[in-house]
């Protein structure tokens, strides 16, 4: 388990089959794995293919997630190996909620985990889910039609 900032923490399978007592949420974000969580803590899977470039809309659901869980809790992301996925979506988080430029997110996410290796193409993924985040709020331009245009 690697702390990236006093409540968000990072970590691999073996953490999120038995996560610390200080952890009130997990995310677990892995696609190809079940875990069991305890019953105490609030728990969500949010599956990502490993080595693959992001969905933005679950990116969000994942960014969501954590802004829901982190202002009474602990939130530990974790995937398989603790260094793709669940960096990224903490980066995601940093960037999306905290404002972080990607650059500093990416180098304060490595500083703390050594070995982290986000996703390809999280940059525009999260410009993505910036967009999507704008929308829900009701700031911005939807960046889907929201129908079709009919043909004459």
């Amino acid at each position: 388990m690697h702390l990236i900032t006093d409540s968000l923490l990072v970590g691999n399978l073996d953490d999120a089959q038995d996560p610390s007592p200080v952890i009130g949420g997990l995310l677990f974000v892995a696609e190809e794995y079940i875990v069991r969580p305890p019953d105490w803590i609030d728990y969500a899977k949010i599956p990502f293919k490993e080595f693959a470039a992001p969905n933005p809309m679950l990116l969000a659901k994942a960014v969501q997630w954590i802004e829901d869980h982190l202002p009474n809790n602990r939130v530990l992301v974790c995937c398989r190996a603790g260094m793709g996925r669940s960096v990224s979506v903490v980066i995601a988080y940093l960037c999306c909620v905290q404002g972080m430029p990607y650059e500093d997110a990416v180098k304060l996410v490595k500083t703390r985990r050594p070995g982290a290796m986000p996703l390809p193409d999280l940059e525009a993924a999260i410009t993505e889910v910036r967009a999507l985040r704008a929308v829900s709020s009701g700031k911005g331009q939807s960046p889907i039609p929201l129908s079709k245009p009919r043909c004459a």
